[in-house]
Parts: structure tokens; C-alpha cells; sequence
């Protein structure tokens, strides 16, 4: 069986604050494969951004540090690589987008010199060359009159434009692995769709593989193969969609999906909603991080941290109890 395109083990990532360490990524494992999509979901706060940050060494040190874990890439640790040879592989091999395309684009510069610095930089273009790539590019995500565009400054275009620009940069240099971070969050519904529409196109004509963060399971139904969950820095259940929406198995995922709007025969019931906050990770849990929010907390819930452990084929869950039965799992 071949390798994963990206394998992560055992991440990492603190912050030091006025107030005390925060522990914002613990311990986090995951894999992905060549050409597919991967759903990272959570609430706000769960440390899913800064995952990603992390395994792209872009969080700012200090206050930020990675303090544990490795990120295979192509059998290279990128947490281990150098400032020079991580610089070639942001943008170029491994691409993201951020969720505000207006904080993420220079309102002083055109769209033109903002798209094609990379290209001069990383793929050794001319100006010309990079010009009519970035025309191409523009083109290839759905923007009208791409080669009058490139003269435009961020302000000009709409929300969702911004964000095809910003897709379009990440698409530059054709990289493998695409990371989108809550891209379609400050859009609304219809413009959401069509950036959920255009990734997938994109992704099924250049064969990159996508990590795609959300806070929103519903974007994640028609997206990905498989979902990764998280709460409170820890990676919580991992499964396929298709078995995550039918089974889940943790009480944390119980509640996003019930938290959901539905079309079928339940579609008169109350939403559900998770009562509680957040953990506050001024310290390490040693104890379920879920636990003072979750109605099938038993004993052990408050005095041990569960691990991922398979429930199902190629499903694994971080808990003591089988939300079905209400007791331990054997």
C-alpha cells in the first residue's frame, strides 16, 4: 500500500499568553491520500486552523510554538525543514486558502502583480509568461474578461470573486495538496455553493488532494471521502462521511449533526443544540475534554483522556461510551 500524501503524527502546537500557556493542538494524528478530500470539522476554537498553520509552519513564533509531532510530506518532515526549503514547498507543492479573501489579498496592489509574484518565484516565469498564466488561471475559476481583471485591486470585486482570486492563486504553481480554511464562511448560500461546486471541478480535473475546514458538516456532505472531528485540540472521530452521518459515534459529533437543518421525514423537530462552552486549554486535559458538556459522561469520562480507537471499519472514536447503549464499549 502506498504511503500518504501527508501523514501527521502526533502534533503539537502551544500558545504563550499574559494569562498562561494555551494548548491549542494535542496530540493530533491524521493521513491523507493522494487525490482525495479530507473534512476537518469543529467549532470555532477547536484548534482546526491551527493544525493546518502548524503543518505549514505559519504561526507566528513567538508567541506560537510546536512543541511535538512530525508532518510527512513526500518523506520529508516539514516540521523539520529548514526556512528556505519550507518557503518552496508553501504555494508551490502544498497551496491554502483563508477564510477572508480581503485579508488575504494587498488592497494597495493589482490582482495581476499579486498573481504572478508566485509564478515568478517559484516556477521561474517571465512577466509575460506569468501575465498570461494568471490569465488562464482567472479564466479556469469563472471570472469574466480575466485578462482586463488582472489590472483591478481587490476592492473591485465582489466577496465571492475575491475568493475565486484567492483560488486561483493557490491553483498557480499546481500544487498537490490544496488547504482550504473556512473559504466559503463570509459568503452567502448561493455564492457558497458555487465555490464548493468550483473546488470540486477543479479538484476532479487537476487531481490535487483538498483538506477542507469547516465548522459546517452540511458543506462536508457532498465535499469529501472521509472527516476528521475536533474538539478542544484533540482529534475526537475520524470515519468515512457516509458512515459518520448514519453512525456516529461520539457525543460531540451527535450534536453537529443534530445541530443541522434537515430535508427528511425529522424535518419538524427542534434543533439540537450542545449546551456548555468550550474547554478553556489554559492547561492539558487529563480528562475527556467533552465531558462537562456530554449526557452519557460516566466516571471514568472525568478522570481519563479516551484515544481514537476503531468502532467500525475504517471508523475510530475518542470515547469511553457507546452513545447507542449508554454504557462502556466492551
Amino acid at each position: 500500500m502506498p504511503a500518504p500524501l501527508l501523514e501527521v503524527k502526533g502534533l503539537e502546537t502551544q500558545f504563550k499568553t499574559p494569562d498562561g500557556i494555551v494548548h491549542a493542538v494535542n496530540g493530533v494524528s491524521f493521513s491523507l491520500e493522494e487525490g482525495e478530500t479530507l473534512g476537518l470539522v469543529g467549532e470555532s476554537g477547536c484548534g482546526k486552523s491551527v493544525t493546518m498553520l502548524s503543518v505549514l509552519r505559519l504561526i507566528a513564533m513567538p508567541p506560537g510554538k510546536i512543541v511535538a509531532g512530525e508532518a510527512f510530506f513526500r518523506g520529508q518532515d516539514l516540521l523539520k525543514m529548514s526556512g528556505e526549503d519550507i518557503r518552496h514547498v508553501r504555494g508551490a507543492q502544498i497551496a491554502m486558502v483563508f477564510q477572508d479573501p480581503m485579508t488575504s489579498l494587498n488592497p494597495v496592489m493589482t490582482i495581476g502583480v499579486q498573481m504572478e509574484e508566485p509564478l515568478m518565484l517559484h516556477l521561474g516565469m517571465n512577466k509575460k509568461q506569468a501575465r498570461a498564466r494568471s490569465t488562464e488561471l482567472l479564466s479556469m475559476v469563472g471570472i469574466p474578461y480575466a485578462k482586463d481583471r488582472l489590472a483591478d485591486y481587490p476592492h473591485q470585486f465582489s466577496g465571492g470573486m475575491r475568493q475565486r482570486v484567492m483560488i486561483a492563486m493557490a491553483l498557480s504553481c499546481d500544487p498537490q495538496i490544496l488547504i482550504a480554511d473556512e473559504p466559503t464562511t463570509a459568503l452567502d448560500v448561493t455564492i457558497q455553493a458555487q465555490i464548493i461546486e468550483l473546488s470540486k471541478r477543479l479538484r476532479d480535473e487537476l487531481g490535487m488532494a483538498i483538506i477542507w475546514i469547516t465548522h459546517d458538516l452540511g458543506v462536508i456532505a457532498g465535499l469529501a471521502r472521509r472527516v476528521s472531528v475536533m474538539y478542544g485540540g484533540y482529534m475526537i472521530e475520524e470515519s468515512p462521511v457516509s458512515d459518520l452521518y448514519v453512525n456516529p459515534q461520539h457525543p460531540y459529533t451527535i450534536g453537529l449533526l443534530g445541530s443541522l437543518p434537515r430535508l427528511d421525514s425529522k424535518k419538524h423537530q427542534r434543533l439540537f443544540s450542545i449546551e456548555g462552552l468550550p474547554p478553556v486549554l489554559y492547561e492539558k486535559p487529563n480528562a475527556c475534554p467533552f465531558a462537562p458538556r456530554c449526557k452519557w459522561a460516566m466516571e471514568r469520562c472525568w478522570k481519563e483522556n479516551p484515544v481514537l480507537e476503531t468502532v467500525a471499519p475504517e471508523h475510530r472514536a475518542a470515547c469511553w461510551v457507546d452513545p447507542k447503549t449508554g454504557s462502556y464499549r466492551s
